[in-house]
């Protein structure tokens, strides 16, 4: 008898300690005894493609995901509208919960090239070390199906430890943020109910380059443009029509120089006009932050930068233009000796808060036509060449939103500001994430508060290729949302 006495009270001591077990300690524990789980089942979802327009392999990652909420007793489902890829959608209820926390993340990831991947598989996850520490190299590995592994995983730290939940959770991963979210916020408008919350967690994004864990009150919104510029209606021998045939490749090089000064200040008039001003607690964040140039330039082989020696920081609340591709004609093995007929540029807009993105686009069109260009809009026709000497094809992107910034001064913001350092020790607090995440459409649709934590490693090549998730990242990504999901 003395001997099951003492069998009972010791099961009673462990579950009393277990219990006992704050977040971090539910975390720790349940990652050291399940690494290779917790590694088997993220390496398995990161083997499935999810790239937007791949429909099939997109419903199984969706499937995957509703199956993997549905094993750890989180009501499940997807969320449809027509034509567009579902939302996966999770929910635990709290008895007697007075709040409701929404975790967001995507699912779907940037198109590859295989042949730029050194292992020429960018959906076979591969392990490496980089500098002494392990990481795993995949598409989406860190964006963003490791923010989806240790929402999961922390959840399963949680049960385990008996840390009980104060409120409803929900969970909602998109399937188009790279493809710019082009139907979050008809989905979010016609399943209202569900996917309401007090706050709504986007959990996306890099941590801070010095490796601290970042807590981000904004994004920067996006929009996007392309131009295209003509020479003759057919290529031409240089050497026959040199110096007479206009070439659309100089002409478009010139007209995009003209965007930006040497200092990459951008020159399209009225382009800063409507900035929203930053508060005082903003400005003070900014400046309590880490200052990572030298790390950034010493990394990224930049012997400058540009901004005029500005802290990237600073430069993160102010829009940006950037030229993301070029094409006209071929060059290397291919290259040939003509006047190109054609010259196309995509450019990318970064906003702010207080500016619109189809006024930003409008102010890019201005210039253009200011340059001496007839825009048109239509795909042009022999009779606007003849009469136009300069003719310009422009599309304007319509998968584009705003910027959003949520008050640092919030209640709300300093809880999870609270619950994150409970874990992570203090955390760099920014006003904007340099990045563009779908804020203004769940904003619009829910009217709900905001706020990005993001766990990716900086150096994660996200959007490139080799995109890879530095382990210590995932592990204290699940420490980050065992804190968040046990708020009340």
């Amino acid at each position: 008898m003395r001997r099951i006495s003492s069998c009972v009270l010791a099961v009673i001591a462990l579950a009393c300690a277990l219990s006992a077990a704050t977040p971090k300690e539910a975390a720790d524990r349940w990652r050291a005894a399940h690494e290779q789980q917790i590694l088997k089942e993220f390496t398995d979802l990161l083997a499935i493609p999810n790239v937007a327009s791949d429909k099939n392999n997109i419903r199984r990652n969706a499937d995957t995901l509703v199956e993997m909420l549905r094993r750890r007793h989180v009501e499940a489902k997807m969320l449809f509208s027509t034509d567009a890829n579902p939302v996966v959608y999770g929910e635990r209820k709290t008895p007697g919960a007075k709040h409701t926390i929404v975790f967001y993340a995507h699912y779907d990831g940037q198109p590859v090239t295989p042949e730029d991947w050194e292992t020429k598989a960018p959906f076979s996850p591969v392990p490496k070390e980089v500098n002494g520490e392990p990481r795993i190299f995949a598409r989406s590995a860190s964006d963003d199906k490791a923010a989806i592994i240790a929402q999961l995983a922390a959840l399963d730290a949680l049960d385990a430890a008996k840390v009980p939940l104060k409120a409803n959770l929900r969970f909602v991963w998109e399937g188009e943020e790279e493809a710019g979210s082009p139907n979050l916020g008809r989905i979010l408008a016609e399943h209202k109910d569900d996917v309401g919350g007090d706050v709504w967690l986007i959990c996306d994004g890099p941590v801070d380059q010095s490796g601290k864990q970042s807590v981000v009150f904004g994004a920067r919104g996006i929009t996007s443009l392309e131009i295209t510029v003509f020479g003759a209606h057919r290529e031409l021998h240089s050497g026959h029509y040199g110096n007479w045939a206009p070439n659309p490749a100089m002409m478009l090089a010139k007209l995009l120089a003209g965007m930006k000064d040497d200092n990459g200040r951008v020159l399209i008039p009225h382009f800063y006009d409507g900035i929203a001003p930053l508060s005082e607690t903003e400005k003070k964040a900014i400046q309590d932050a880490p200052k990572n140039e030298e790390l950034l330039r010493e990394d990224l082989w930049l012997a400058g930068t540009e901004g005029g020696g500005r802290p990237l920081l600073e430069l993160l609340n102010e829009p940006s233009l950037n030229i993301h591709g070029m094409t006209s004609a071929r060059t290397g093995a291919t290259a040939t000796n003509v006047i190109p007929a054609t010259a196309t540029a995509d450019i990318d807009i970064r906003l702010v808060k207080g500016l619109d993105w189809k006024t930003q686009q409008q102010r890019v069109a201005d210039y253009i036509t200011a340059q001496g260009y007839f825009v048109s809009e239509v795909p042009p026709m022999k009779n606007i060449f003849l009469v136009h000497p300069k003719v310009a094809f422009l599309k304007r992107g319509t998968d584009s939103y705003n910027a959003v910034r949520t008050s640092m001064d919030l209640s709300i913001a300093k809880q999870v500001i609270a619950a994150v350092e409970s874990v992570r020790g203090p955390v760099v607090k920014l006003p904007t994430m340099g990045g563009s995440v779908p804020l203004e459409m769940i904003q619009n649709t829910l009217g709900t508060t905001m706020i990005i934590v993001p766990i990716a490693n900086y150096d994660n090549n996200q959007h490139a290729a080799n995109e890879n998730i530095r382990l210590q990242n995932l592990w204290d990504g699940i420490e980050t949302m065992a804190a968040l999901e046990a708020m009340e």
